[in-house]
């Protein structure tokens, strides 16, 4: 049942043809900064193997292990120090993922920008968290952890349907 809402939830995305022009606008812009080389790099072309998932773990294995220490009451500085190395981490894994989506058209490319947009606003607040810790305040850095954990898990499901069940960022030559 769930599973099929799930689906029924990203057909929708799918057909939204309203993402088309935001979509097909920052393509315009993102394209030619990840052409050549650097686009084959950020694809992870010359080692064969896609980057974007293997640099997604960094950023979520620190954000859920900050989470994970909040829940439990420990070391607050930790605690921040791995928000902050999350944040960081975040930056080339959503360059890789962009130089994925930037080559996507069509439904992929709609299901693409929202899960880039739900990755944006979990980096916010990831920011916005680590800055709160910073200041002082944990319960509210805490919290904008939580709710940004709460976005990492719409995305990658999102993420996931792109990869497993769209294809995108599989070479053609590996199936």
């Amino acid at each position: 049942m769930l599973q099929k809402r799930l689906d029924e939830a990203v057909g929708r995305l799918e057909q939204a043809k309203v993402l088309d022009g935001p979509a097909g606008a920052v393509q315009a812009v993102g394209r030619p900064l990840v052409s050549g080389r650097v686009g084959e790099v950020l694809r992870g072309e010359p080692i064969g193997h896609p980057l974007h998932p293997a640099l997604v773990a960094v950023p979520m294995g620190a954000w859920m292990s900050a989470s994970l220490i909040d829940l439990t009451g420990g070391d607050a500085a930790a605690a921040r120090r791995l928000v902050g190395l999350g944040v960081l981490a975040a930056l080339p894994a959503a360059a890789a993922g962009a130089a994925d989506w930037l080559r996507t058209s069509g439904e992929e490319r709609r299901v693409g920008f929202v899960h880039a947009g739900l990755n944006d606003v979990a980096l916010g607040l990831y920011a916005a968290s680590w800055r709160s810790r910073a200041g002082g305040r944990r319960a509210k850095g805490t919290a904008l952890a939580l709710a940004g954990s709460g976005l990492l898990l719409a995305s990658g499901w999102l993420g996931g349907h792109l990869a497993y069940r769209r294809g995108v960022g599989v070479a053609a030559s590996a199936t």
